[in-house]
């Protein structure tokens, strides 16, 4: 069986020694590899497992409407918010969010994702205060991060949050 396979018993022998810290984690690979697997087994064996895991392909999110999906907005902050929307950051408080895709998040979605990253904040759009989230990060991504980096096409500062532990 495939789940008794070496290299599958390696990576779920690195999961067990990654998931129970704080540390973000980067689960990188070709499309179709388990990408979105290994993030459930991260948050399965983290201390977040009774939050929620909310899981978010970054890839599928038109450029002008990233910041409304990932932190949420209120009513009438724009023309088709006719009622208040919870952002995945805000949906994966207490537990995990997975950023699938994340090597084609545009700059501008990269800088928010960053912030709220570092600091723990959101600020929905529309709204003026913040508001503080605690959510365990797995990105996943089939691109080479640090070939973008240097095409400054992917912030170097995610990179370091979410790459320091890689699952492949």
């Amino acid at each position: 069986m495939v789940r008794d396979a070496q290299p599958i018993k390696m990576i779920k022998s690195n999961i067990d020694k990654i998931a129970p810290t704080e540390a973000r984690i980067l689960s990188t690979g070709e499309n179709g590899v388990g990408k979105e697997v290994v993030a459930r087994w991260i948050h399965e064996k983290s201390s977040r497992v009774k939050g929620p895991m909310v899981e978010v392909n970054c890839a599928a999110i038109p450029e002008d409407l990233a910041a409304s999906e990932l932190f949420g907005h209120e009513k009438g902050s724009f023309t088709s918010a006719v009622k208040q929307r919870i952002g995945k950051f805000e949906q994966a408080n207490g537990g995990t969010l997975f950023l699938d895709e994340i090597g084609d998040m545009s700059l501008n979605a990269q800088a928010k994702v960053l912030r709220a990253l570092k600091e723990g904040k959101i600020t929905r759009v529309g709204e003026d205060k913040d508001i503080n989230v605690d959510v365990g990060g797995v990105g996943g991504t089939n691109k080479d991060l640090l070939k973008e980096v240097e095409e400054k096409n992917f912030h170097i500062d995610i990179y370091h949050r979410m790459g320091v532990n890689d699952v492949h």
